[in-house]
């Protein structure tokens, strides 16, 4: 049997094209899915700073009473000195990160006026 030949095959093309369209129009979502991604290595850049700090006291402080032979003094010193440095050096982080959206959204502000100038 031969199947009827399809009477309105420009209907069925714009169909087509309407679906096209929707599926680029999902592809645009992409940059979103890159700043979250930016946002996930911001955090996972803090915590290793703050880890890193913490590590690195409690190595010196561990080494320092071994040689010296006065188990917990230096270790907890050094390790709440790691901490502090490490949470010092998050803040730095932040900061660098707020100036860098400040500067960037100071240049989307003075850019903005522009082009509304020459839309009229």
């Amino acid at each position: 049997m031969a199947q009827p030949k399809d009477p309105l095959p420009s209907d069925r093309l714009k169909a087509l094209e309407t679906r096209i369209a929707a599926a680029k129009a999902g592809e645009a979502e992409v940059p979103h899915m890159k700043k979250d991604y930016a946002q996930a290595n911001l955090a996972w850049r803090m915590v290793i700073e703050l880890v890193a700090g913490l590590g690195i006291g409690f190595g010196i402080g561990y080494g320092l009473d071994y040689v010296l032979g006065t188990i917990p003094l230096f270790l907890v010193i050094f390790t709440l000195l790691g901490l502090a440095a490490g949470v010092k050096t998050m803040l730095a982080s932040a900061k660098e990160v707020e100036r860098q959206q400040a500067a960037k959204a100071a240049l989307d502000d003075s850019a903005a006026p522009a082009a509304r100038d020459e839309e009229d």
